[in-house]
């Protein structure tokens, strides 16, 4: 399967975000590839201001959706792409929506939170509590995390026991002490632990790091962004997931067979 990753700098204005989306889309489309993946929160970000995600806010049948929609119609790209939604409440939801061939075919309620770094995404985003269903794609089954869910263990493991064999993991990742670092390290080691393949994209520019990537079973970067505004891809091997589980079958060995539930989890 081959995939693409899509970052870039995404603007406070959706409508530019939404003309960016759509010549990834394309450009996607036309070099063949099954899926697309694009940042976190990539329909609209504005940095400056802690709650500018409740005014940037858009409902899943919103102009923003409607666009991406409109673009995948006729193609069998499938794209996934993070935006705010309101929660009905006051609040918002960070969201992956999952668009192909003009039907939205999914969506994901962000579980973890990012409440770390002296950042509170809880004061203004409401987590879900549902682990998102695997995707069919190009005969690959594929889970979905966003960002901060990359720090916790059990939910990738949660996916991969589901029959997860990729996930995907568009970010925000903002900058800090050792960051960069981390990103990397999470990325390799969520993908190791699971033997499976895993794609991080970040948001660039301003405050986030970019530096997207595909990490393979085995822990391989097998392509890799820089800061900049960018679009890669991979080829995702179904002969290499297999080889890998075969001779490292870390899925089989482990002895805590029954991945945590969602309603044990403190949410």
């Amino acid at each position: 399967m081959k995939v693409a990753l899509g970052q870039f700098v995404i603007s406070p204005q959706w409508q530019n975000n939404a003309e960016t989306c759509q010549i990834l889309m394309a450009r996607s489309v036309q070099a063949g590839a099954a899926l697309l993946v694009l940042p976190e929160a990539c329909m609209a970000q504005d940095g400056s201001q802690a709650d500018a995600v409740l005014r940037l806010a858009q409902p899943l049948d919103g102009p923003f959706v409607n666009r991406l929609l409109s673009a995948s119609r006729g193609t069998t790209l499938t794209t996934v792409a993070g935006m705010h939604i309101p929660s009905g409440d006051g609040l918002v939801y960070n969201v992956l929506v999952v668009i192909r061939d003009g039907e939205l075919v999914a969506h994901y309620h962000k579980l973890h939170l990012y409440d770390a770094w002296e950042m509170k995404e809880s004061k203004n985003v409401k987590p879900g509590n549902e682990v998102p269903p695997l995707l069919d794609v190009a005969g690959f089954k594929v889970g979905l995390m966003t960002c901060y869910d990359l720090r916790f263990p059990d939910m990738a493991r949660r996916l991969v026991m589901d029959g997860a064999e990729v996930l995907v993991a568009p970010s925000a990742w903002v900058k800090g002490p050792l960051k960069e670092k981390h990103w990397e390290m999470l990325t390799t080691t969520r993908a190791l632990e699971n033997t499976c393949y895993l794609i991080g994209v970040s948001a660039c520019g301003g405050r986030n790091i970019g530096n997207s990537l595909v990490v393979d079973p085995m822990g391989m970067a097998i392509a890799h962004a820089a800061e900049e505004p960018a679009l890669i891809f991979a080829e995702l091997d179904r002969a290499r997931l297999a080889q890998v589980r075969q001779i490292l079958p870390v899925l089989e060995n482990q002895r805590f067979v029954r991945p945590l539930l969602v309603d044990e989890w403190k949410v």
